[in-house]
């Protein structure tokens, strides 16, 4: 960099060389104490808000505030994606975690309706709620205790498979579930193909979680090209229709790319938040009280002739929804993104290098006593009314 520019850099230190920070990093998350890792720069530096380091193989600087947070999110001249190598190469180069801004901004036009558009959401509320009503069952008639975070992965895994496939078959939905969890495990492992380490297994198991996407994704095309009807309308359905303004259509790896990307988004953080929300419901019972009389009031309106929930229903939620943007709060699945500079560009006063990566560190936002008064507590009130700041829930 040269002394000059090495000067204007943030506080910090590179740590050893090769690994860099990753094993303070992950020993701060295994030990229970996430927060201790940025809060050891905050010891040793001040609150400057940006921190240098060496993560995931390159070097890197730490973003912990609303503020910095929002700088680089919003501009996309000076920033773009950098994600790590393990998690490009297991979720997709064609999936939004690789791709350029015009491209990434093309493909979420195109993905969004069929996504979270209103006629999908109609579509998919039915069998999501018959298949939570059935789970809760289920777990009531087991006559003991059972392991609540893992049947929640599995209840949110049927349910996303039947949203991306429809009627898939069991033998279909086994060898996604198979793959899929050896793939997770890589996800945001150090990108080692050796035998032994997670990514390499997880290597494999997205070579045959895309075999399996491939092969329904063919069996669609052919049926359409015989004229021939699957009967619902699913999310490879929906993309395989989509086209932009100029009749441009996705392509096998892109809808491949897309479905595996929302695959480990969508079960991954539905499992865990509906896991944390109940924990804290539990801690709390006059939350659940609250909680479960809104609910109750809710269903005492639905009108006899109507079969399950709508989305009109959904959006009288009010005080769940506080209970869950508090939960995401808390425990944010997504504690941190990543960026990479495209030019030398300042944050907070500091450089960071063009080719550098930037992470956000989202968890540090929403523990941040200035921007959430008495952050380690679980207060849904705090939403009541109040509209996040730009940059400040992420």
């Amino acid at each position: 960099l040269g002394a000059e520019r090495r000067a204007r850099l943030p506080p910090g230190e590179m740590w050893w060389p090769l690994v860099g920070g990753m094993w303070a990093f992950l020993r701060a998350f295994k030990s229970g104490k996430p927060d201790a890792f940025i809060a050891s720069f905050v010891r040793r530096f001040g609150r400057t808000g940006v921190y240098r380091s060496f993560m995931f193989s390159s070097p890197t600087v730490l973003v912990t505030t609303a503020e910095g947070c929002k700088q680089v999110l919003m501009d996309d001249d000076a920033f773009v994606t950098g994600w790590p190598k393990a998690t490009v190469a297991l979720v997709g180069p064609r999936s939004f975690v690789a791709m350029p801004h015009d491209e990434h901004r093309r493909i979420r036009k195109l993905t969004a309706a069929p996504i979270n558009g209103f006629d999908a959401l109609t579509g998919y509320l039915p069998f999501i709620d018959s298949t939570v009503t059935s789970s809760l069952r289920a777990w009531a008639d087991h006559g003991g205790s059972v392991e609540f975070l893992t049947e929640l992965r599995r209840m949110t895994f049927k349910i996303i498979v039947q949203i991306f496939l429809g009627g898939a078959d069991q033998a279909t939905t086994r060898a996604l579930e198979r793959s899929y969890t050896e793939l997770n495990y890589g996800m945001r492992a150090m990108a080692i193909n050796l035998p032994g380490f997670a990514y390499r297994g997880a290597l494999r198991a997205r070579r045959r979680l895309v075999a399996v996407l491939q092969g329904v994704l063919d069996e669609r095309r052919a049926a359409r090209a015989k004229g021939i009807s699957g009967g619902g309308v699913d999310m490879m359905d929906r993309l395989i229709e989509a086209q932009d303004e100029r009749g441009r259509r996705l392509d096998d790896d892109e809808i491949i790319d897309v479905l595996v990307m929302y695959l480990n988004a969508g079960h991954e953080s539905s499992g865990h938040i509906t896991m944390w929300a109940t924990v804290f419901l539990q801690e709390n019972p006059d939350m659940f009280a609250r909680a479960k009389a809104e609910q109750e009031a809710i269903m005492r309106s639905i009108p006899s002739s109507q079969r399950g929930l709508t989305l009109r229903d959904f959006r009288k939620m009010e005080y769940l929804s506080q209970v869950i943007d508090e939960t995401l709060r808390l425990v944010n699945i997504s504690f941190v993104s990543f960026r990479q500079a495209t030019r030398d560009v300042f944050v907070n006063g500091y450089l960071i290098p063009k080719g550098w990566k930037v992470q956000l560190w989202y968890r540090s936002v929403h523990m941040d006593p200035q921007v959430y008064p008495d952050p380690t507590k679980f207060d849904p009130s705090r939403w009541e009314g109040h509209s996040p700041r730009a940059g400040t829930f992420l």
